[in-house]
């Protein structure tokens, strides 16, 4: 696909990467996408596609559960406000974990890092498909957002460290698995949720251990360490003016991405759409829809105007459609269609506002991505449950106008912050930067 240009990826600080150290990378070919890129790209070690088929398991975590909701809710009694937190759980410590990653891969090693991450992704999948309570599901659900957090912090830079072919192959692979483990999550989980409720975390437990074995037996270099960073600079980094903005307005815009994402499954089940498989298909739509604008929309509309304006005109869109699918909760038809709409704006979102993070301050890439990402996932994680009770309480259509009141919320942080943006809009990304933003926003 087509890229903007820098003069080269090799010039970035050590521990500068999103997440994890893409410094780790050897200096390739951080330009366009070009045809000695497209020559090698299916002629990898096979250390790559191990790294990039786990990566597929790992981008599936959040929405392998949506169709599976109502049915857990169902089969072991619990209110839609307990299955909720099924998301509360893995987003929080998801966001907890993210203030430590770039602290713990500069010390361990990418390897050791991604291992461990998908050690415990394994094991806690396995638990929560084991589960007899809700209860369980939802700590366990929790390891699991620690292990995602481990693994996707690291993946990217052992991609690139190890793929034939430079930069841009490495990019093209990790694009590809991303895209695809967001858009088959939700119908995976359809699919497998139709046996059972159990069966989405036995089929990631499974598919994830088959990724550690090939891992461990395939990938046999570490590659070079990064320069530690304190435990400490994230948080520091929030003081930013830039990055605190960006941070803030993220917050709020997350709360928008998860009540479409959690609430929706519960809206459509008296619509006739309760099943596990149509609400696997529904989501199908809406992760597919994401990881086409996150890959491709979100670089061609950043490379015409700048980052803050395409915030400032795709934010007050989803907070329309968010609004519009309060108004047709009655509607199978409608419903559905703001969730492939929303999906489409949500994947421009979580690119743009990663992006705009990574060029807001001089802070290391990775510092300022633990940072952001921490802060972000706090918003998510609030949603789901908050989104039930507005539910309960009022009428299920609440939860939609509230959560298009918190994304105009989001916009009115960076409009009023629009000052301190500046760097945001200056920064001219590589190939290799963008998938960085493209991953942090989607994991």
């Amino acid at each position: 696909m087509s890229r903007r240009t820098s003069a080269s990826t090799s010039t970035a600080p050590a521990g500068s990467a999103s997440r994890g150290s893409v410094s780790t990378a050897p200096v390739g070919q951080s330009g366009g996408h070009g045809s000695a890129a497209g020559a090698s790209i299916l002629h990898q070690p096979k250390a790559v596609w191990a790294v990039a088929f786990a990566c597929v398991i790992a981008f599936m975590g959040i929405g392998l559960v949506d169709p599976i909701l109502p049915a857990i809710a169902a089969d072991l009694a619990a209110t839609p406000t307990e299955t909720e937190m099924l998301f509360t759980s893995y987003l929080l410590i998801t966001g907890v974990a993210m203030f430590f990653t770039s602290w713990i891969s500069s010390r361990i090693g990418a390897k050791r890092t991604l291992l461990i991450g998908l050690a415990l992704i394994v094991v806690f999948a396995l638990a929560a498909g084991l589960s007899q309570d809700v209860e369980s599901i939802i700590g366990f659900r929790a390891g699991w957002g620690l292990g995602n957090a481990l693994f996707i912090s690291t993946a990217l830079a052992t991609i690139v460290g190890a793929a034939a072919g430079g930069t841009s192959s490495a990019i093209i692979l990790y694009e590809a698995a991303l895209g695809l483990g967001i858009a088959i999550g939700p119908l995976l989980g359809g699919l497998l949720g139709s046996i059972s409720w159990r069966g989405p975390f036995f089929g990631s437990a499974t598919l994830m251990a088959v990724g550690f074995i090939a891992i461990v037996v395939l990938l046999k270099t570490e590659g070079p360490r990064p320069v530690p960073t304190h435990v400490s600079a994230p948080f520091r980094a929030l003081a930013r003016p830039g990055l605190g903005i960006l941070a803030g307005a993220a917050l709020f815009y997350n709360i928008g991405f998860f009540v479409l994402l959690a609430c929706t499954p519960f809206a459509l089940v008296p619509l006739g759409l309760g099943s596990a498989v149509s609400l696997g298909l529904v989501f199908f739509g809406w992760g597919l829809s994401l990881a086409i604008t996150s890959v491709w929309v979100a670089p061609l509309l950043t490379r015409r105007m700048r980052r803050s304006r395409v915030l400032w005109l795709v934010l007050p869109l989803l907070a329309a459609d968010l609004v519009a699918a309060g108004l047709l909760i009655g509607s199978a038809v409608g419903l559905v269609l703001c969730v492939i709409v929303g999906g489409l704006l949500l994947g421009v979102l979580n690119t743009v506002l990663t992006e705009s993070v990574m060029e807001a301050t001089d802070l290391p890439r990775s510092v300022a991505s633990s940072a952001y990402s921490g802060v972000r996932f706090l918003g998510g994680a609030i949603a789901p449950p908050a989104a039930t009770l507005l539910a309960d309480g009022f009428t299920s259509a609440t939860p939609f106008f509230a959560a298009g009141a918190s994304v105009l919320v989001a916009l009115l942080v960076i409009v009023l912050g629009r000052h301190h943006l500046a760097r945001a809009d200056g920064g001219v990304e590589s190939s290799l930067e963008e998938a960085e933003a493209i991953g942090a926003g989607d994991s």
